[in-house]
């Protein structure tokens, strides 16, 4: 298997499902269409979707049935994406390379958007025929609203110019971060009509590597360049925020993010040949450099 034509194959299945969404323009309020668009379609590495796709191809392999779930998950972290970079959160000017929403379109309209994107959702979600579509809309509820992300948001904006200890960082990030990736790993599994065990393997899995990929961040803050990330670095230490690597150090993420990621991938193993792909993307991850 080539890891980059197949990672490249999936990435263009879910960007032809996003972008169609987005074909009609003939509303009164096309500015908020516009400005949903603007964030969907400038960039990303579509990780969770994909995840969610290959997770969903252990078990089956009618791709398309996932789509508006993969949509779904997407859109989320779209609309997650504009609300952190708005003044009130962290006041990024810059996204993907590419103005922030805010600076775009202005404050109002990129609330309304991200606010936008998350109806739309679960609009998208509900248009699944799969059976299981109810758990794994309770699972996506789940993992974007104050037990998931928006909690993970929470600690992190009210810890803000404090020193917090270890465990509640790891609480902090497997909320805002983790728990998305993880979501998307079991509604694949979910969908699949994976049995508990597979479906907690899946879990676990994503948990694992949603851990990994928050370090990574943490690092690339540090050392990346806005050129190669596409949006400010420094943003953590300019807010005053505990990071893994100001509490551990550079060299000791880099361990952290090696042994999560090869301990994520070890939760695949039953399923053989077939996560052959999991396994590769998790290994891309490690090594990305944005």
């Amino acid at each position: 298997m080539n890891f980059n034509e197949e990672y490249s194959k999936r990435k263009e299945f879910v960007e032809n499902y996003l972008f169609n969404d987005f074909k009609n323009k003939n509303y009164p309020y096309r500015t908020i269409v516009d400005a949903m668009e603007y964030s969907v379609v400038c960039g990303g590495k579509r990780i969770r979707p994909v995840l969610m796709l290959a997770c969903y191809n252990l078990f089956k392999d009618n791709s398309e049935e996932i789509l508006p779930f993969c949509a779904a998950m997407e859109y989320i972290h779209t609309y997650s994406l504009i609300h952190d970079d708005l003044p009130c959160m962290d006041n990024d000017d810059l996204r993907r390379g590419m103005p922030t929403s805010h600076i775009k379109f202005g404050e109002a309209i990129a609330t309304l958007a991200g606010d936008a994107l998350l109806n739309f959702a679960f609009e998208k979600a509900l248009t699944c025929k799969l059976s299981n579509t109810l758990e794994a809309l309770k699972c996506l509820a789940e993992a974007s609203g104050k037990d998931g992300m928006i909690g993970g948001q929470v600690i992190d904006i009210e810890n803000e110019n404090k020193k917090i200890d270890i465990d509640l960082l790891k609480t902090l990030q497997a909320l805002k971060t983790g728990a998305l990736l993880s979501a998307s790993c079991e509604i694949g599994a979910i969908l699949g009509n994976a049995n508990d065990y597979e479906r907690e393997l899946l879990k676990n899995f994503g948990l694992k590597l949603g851990l990994a990929f928050q370090i990574k961040d943490d690092i690339l803050d540090v050392e990346s360049s806005p050129e190669i990330l596409g949006k400010p670095i420094g943003s953590d230490e300019r807010n005053e925020k505990s990071t893994f690597v100001s509490l551990y150090g550079i060299e000791k993420c880099r361990e952290l993010v090696t042994e999560l990621t090869y301990e994520a991938a070890s939760n695949l193993e039953i399923f053989g040949e077939k996560a052959e792909f999991l396994k590769e993307l998790a290994m891309y991850l490690l090594s990305r450099d944005r």
